[in-house]
């Protein structure tokens, strides 16, 4: 297995795992604070706190996957202004 092929398998790991981490995270946290909410009788109190807990890590999880993923990639566009076929031709005089 070439470099390029490997790097390829290794993202599309990443990228598959990242439906996965949101859901566990999610989901995990909302019937844990179900299951507090049942044991303590506190309405949905737990419920609601550990749902927002849940989604925040979920998010925060894909944002480690993505850095993670392209930390040794070159930025795509640097600067427009630095791209040569974006240079205005200067004006024509009358």
């Amino acid at each position: 297995m070439d470099k390029e092929t490997r790097k390829s398998a290794i993202q599309m790991a990443y990228a598959s795992s990242i439906g996965i981490t949101m859901v566990l995270a999610i989901f995990g946290c909302l019937f844990f604070g179900r299951w507090l909410d049942g044991k303590l009788g506190t309405g949905p109190y737990f419920t609601l706190l550990l749902l927002v807990i849940g989604i925040v890590a979920g998010f925060r999880n894909l944002y480690v996957l993505i850095k993670r993923t392209f930390k040794d990639e070159q930025p795509i566009i640097t600067c427009v202004k630095s791209e040569p076929h974006r240079k205005r031709p200067p004006p024509k005089k009358a």
